[in-house]
């Protein structure tokens, strides 16, 4: 069951949403309108809650999970994904904040306590360490990720048309789904 409970917490998905059957959405997670969890992704709300707001696009093979309360991270540190934000395949998400208008790109970390703030674009393969903030409005690259340069104009535009891309992607996926 690729959408389930875990202890007394399930999944909520707005309706809009659409979920591969191939992805797992366990426990404390909220997942926005018109939003999309592609094949493979896993998004385990087990040990803090993780929360995906609307128009955002998590690609195949992606991971989110959050850290649980204990003394070397007391109260634990939740997901936060932001709306319009496209994750890339295989990126990891782990206890983060990534605000609206986002792109990260494929394969990339981001790690425990980072913010990833609003019109940002992190490149693929790149890797935020734990509690690093990335500057709005910059693209950044790298392991560990560094400010490369100010986005341009037409980068900042793609940031706003990729999630309208992959809203309407999902719409044709759904209706594949239901009539199949």
């Amino acid at each position: 069951m690729p959408i389930r409970p875990f202890e007394g917490r399930a999944p909520r998905i707005h309706p809009t949403a659409f979920v591969d059957d191939t992805a797992a959405v366990i426990g404390d997670v909220e997942i926005g309108a018109d939003s999309s969890i592609w094949p493979l992704c896993v998004v385990r709300g087990d040990v803090h809650h993780i929360r995906i707001g609307a128009r955002t696009s998590i690609q195949d093979g992606s991971i989110i999970h959050a850290t649980h309360d204990s003394r070397f991270c007391p109260g634990g540190q939740p997901t936060r994904v932001g709306n319009e934000v496209t994750v890339g395949h295989k990126a990891i998400l782990h206890a983060c904040t990534v605000e609206d208008f986002c792109l990260i790109g494929m394969g990339a970390i981001v790690m425990d306590q980072a913010v990833v703030q609003a019109w940002v674009t992190l490149g693929a393969g790149s890797l935020v360490p734990p509690g690093k903030v990335l500057e709005s409005g910059y693209l950044y690259v790298g392991s560990p990720a560094r400010r490369i340069r100010p986005l341009s104009e037409r980068e900042r535009e793609f940031l706003a048309y990729s999630p309208q891309n992959y809203q309407r992607l999902k719409e044709r996926h759904r209706a594949t789904t239901v009539l199949s």
